[in-house]
């Protein structure tokens, strides 16, 4: 049997990590069985429907790395299905239930349903056998010629299932097992084709999965409640089902299913922030998945070799941005300084760090030279600019204290200024930081000096910061000159008056 499985996102939102979820778990299956990844817009809901979620759909999967395989002339990927273009579809296999005693019109008016809805809810009050909020049937035994004659009057209408009533329908989850549901428990006779023609969420996706050979349905268990009602339809229709598999929940930290008051959850947003899409996929991929032993970090290609439905689990999944910020600070390390220089210019220019403007040829030869210093000091992409931006303009003098080693004063930390200015020429014009630290490491014996003594003041004289990128080599990138001249600012600081006595450097 060839593998066909299906996401199905209706666009009226933004991709988020959940429907994320369900569409990388689906292309996963179908890529590590050979078979096809199929892209449906469920778009029938047009009340809430946007273009504008039709293109982020498209620009996620882009961003992502994920291809689906057919469209609807069969001839590849370059578009999806799209609901609203099959109407024709839909109204037909409606109309062959009504034919069959399946289905029936319903001619009653949306304010009597309303009303309907209304007063059961107030009925029930949390009352156990209280009578079941929805549809009351009163069409459903209208004779078929009486039925049939108002339909062809104009009368507006609308078709509901015939539910079996008093019947148990039972299906075999892949994940979860067995599952049985009384039919009465089942949404009462629920709409298939509204008035406007226009098909309901459950006829159209059990007619598409149909249609297209679908194999597998993998979702979300939230849907598991629409599942009886699909398979009554598969059996009115003389349809077999395919495989259902209903994936665990995607939950925050609190036990709560996964939403913005945890942080961010569209794509967009984690895009924004400075994710990188391996990081992303790599760490979705383990919502609710497990693969190798004692391995963290796989490329798309190895989780499509790797991927298996019996790896999943039935707990919900927890989701930890923690562990995600952790994955894409691996990502960022396993990037070359181009790549990295690349990735992280935008966000860079957006900060203002080349004076508004594009960078030009110097600008970016020092911005791809910075990159090994931060490399390991981002878990983001966009905090790559605030890092480096005294490589770009001369940091601000901060208070004379912070030029200040541990127990020293200002007259001492003048003192080791000097010294420290004395060897950046040096420093500056080292080949690697081995070489650099070496010669550094002397100088300080030599002068019975400690070494972390002598940079500090170095440090926040040449970085504005005591806490920096590699002094080494930011002296390098600096250039000797550029160097000295900052050492002479913050030197012209320190001697501004003269200090106290007791702690002074010898």
């Amino acid at each position: 049997m060839e593998i066909r499985d299906r996401y199905a996102p209706s666009p009226t939102g933004l991709q988020h990590v959940g429907g994320i979820r369900t569409a990388l778990f689906n292309y996963l299956f179908a890529r590590s069985r050979g078979g096809k990844f199929i892209l449906r817009l469920e778009d029938t809901d047009r009340t809430r429907f946007d273009e504008s979620y039709v293109q982020n759909l498209y620009d996620t999967f882009a961003w992502l790395g994920i291809r689906w395989d057919e469209g609807p002339d069969m001839g590849g990927p370059s578009a999806p299905y799209v609901q609203s273009e099959r109407g024709e579809f839909y109204r037909k296999y409606a109309e062959e239930l009504v034919g069959r005693g399946m289905a029936y019109y319903c001619f009653c008016a949306p304010g009597r349903i309303e009303q309907l809805r209304l007063e059961r809810e107030a009925a029930r009050s949390g009352k156990p056998g209280s009578p079941q909020t929805g549809y009351d049937r009163r069409c459903r035994n209208i004779p078929a010629a009486e039925a049939a004659a108002r339909a062809a009057a104009g009368e507006s209408r609308t078709v509901r299932l015939k539910i079996p009533l008093g019947e148990t329908t039972r299906f075999t989850d892949r994940l979860l097992g067995e599952i049985e549901w009384a039919n009465d428990d089942v949404n009462p006779d629920p709409v298939l084709l509204k008035s406007d023609g226009f098909p309901t969420y459950h006829l159209a996706n059990v007619v598409d999965d149909h249609l297209m050979g679908i194999s597998h349905v993998l979702r979300a268990q939230e849907w598991i409640s629409s599942t009886p009602l699909h398979v009554i339809m598969y059996r009115c229709f003389g349809w077999e089902h395919p495989v259902f598999c209903h994936l665990p929940m995607v939950m925050g930290q609190d036990g709560k299913k996964l939403s913005k008051r945890h942080g961010a959850t569209s794509i967009d947003e984690f895009r924004r922030q400075g994710y990188l899409p391996e990081a992303l996929i790599n760490y979705i991929a383990f919502l609710g998945a497990s693969y190798e032993e004692g391995r963290d970090i796989y490329s798309l290609k190895e989780l499509e070799e790797r991927f298996s439905l019996d790896r999943l689990n039935k707990a919900p999944a927890v989701f930890d941005y923690k562990k995600l910020e952790w994955y894409n600070g691996q990502y960022i390390r396993m990037k070359s300084d181009e790549e990295l220089a690349e990735l992280c210019l935008p966000c860079a220019s957006a900060a203002g760090l080349f004076g508004g403007s594009a960078p030009d040829a110097e600008q970016r030869r020092v911005f791809t030279a910075a990159m090994p210093l931060i490399k390991e000091r981002l878990s983001f992409l966009h905090e790559a600019p605030a890092k480096i931006a005294y490589l770009f303009s001369e940091p601000p003098l901060p208070p004379a204290e912070e030029f200040f080693p541990k127990k020293k004063d200002r007259e001492a930390a003048a003192a080791l200024l000097r010294i420290g200015r004395e060897l950046i020429r040096p420093l500056a014009e080292a080949e690697n930081d081995e070489g650099a630290e070496a010669f550094v490491k002397g100088e300080a014996e030599k002068r019975g000096i400690k070494l972390g003594d002598l940079l500090m003041p170095l440090r926040v004289a040449i970085t504005g910061a005591r806490i920096s990128p590699p002094l080494f080599g930011s002296l390098r990138i600096l250039g000797a000159e550029r160097s000295l001249e900052r050492a002479g600012r913050a030197l012209a600081l320190l001697e501004k008056r003269e200090p106290s006595s007791k702690n002074a450097f010898p």
